[in-house]
């Protein structure tokens, strides 16, 4: 298995990333299908292709203001557009004053967590995260978003399953995510 790999679901045009919100800001979104007030476009907006991932940031859905989960699906050309005008959050083997001038001048950052498992332990592979702001917010609310749905109920199902230690009924209810191609 190879370290750094997204993992998603995906079709030949989408691919689906999950973001937890309040529910003042989830049920808004969901009644116009992109993110409205009181979404605040000027903040940096994290999505995550991996839905174990979710779940380990939000609790489940439990933690305060991250009480509904939203799987958000996108253009596939909307998620390319990120990552090819992205900079990571940290340098790694960049020298630093390029890295500040890059993270300076791209709209998007990313990042590589390790990978969560049902009870969110870290798993030896990474999972990618990817922060939107400025214009690729912009991007995202008005153009990339194909659709959005409340996955809340099955985030509190598959919890509900791993508190009860009945990791096969979680497993067996988890999205079905494949690797997802990647550029170079």
């Amino acid at each position: 298995m190879e370290k750094y790999r997204v993992r998603a679901v995906h079709d030949e045009r989408t691919i689906t990333v999950y973001q937890a919100y309040p529910p003042a800001i989830a049920d808004a979104a969901l009644a116009a299908g992109t993110f409205v007030p009181p979404f605040k476009r000027e903040r940096m907006t994290w999505i995550k292709p991996s839905f174990l991932w979710m779940m380990y940031r939000s609790g489940y859905a439990r933690k305060p203001d991250q009480e509904r989960v939203l799987a958000v699906r996108i253009t596939r050309e909307g998620f390319a557009w990120a990552l090819a005008n992205s900079c990571a959050s940290t340098p790694g083997e960049l020298p630093q004053e390029e890295w500040r001038r890059t993270l300076r001048t791209t709209p998007v950052r990313t990042q590589w967590d390790p990978e969560r498992g049902l009870r969110h332990e870290a798993l030896a592979h990474r999972s990618l995260q990817v922060g939107l702001s400025g214009e690729a917010v912009a991007r995202y609310v008005d153009e990339w978003i194909v659709d959005l749905t409340d996955v809340t109920p099955l985030a509190h199902t598959i919890g509900a399953a791993v508190a009860a230690g009945d990791l096969d009924t979680a497993r067996a209810a988890l999205p079905a995510e494949h690797p997802y191609p990647l550029p170079e």
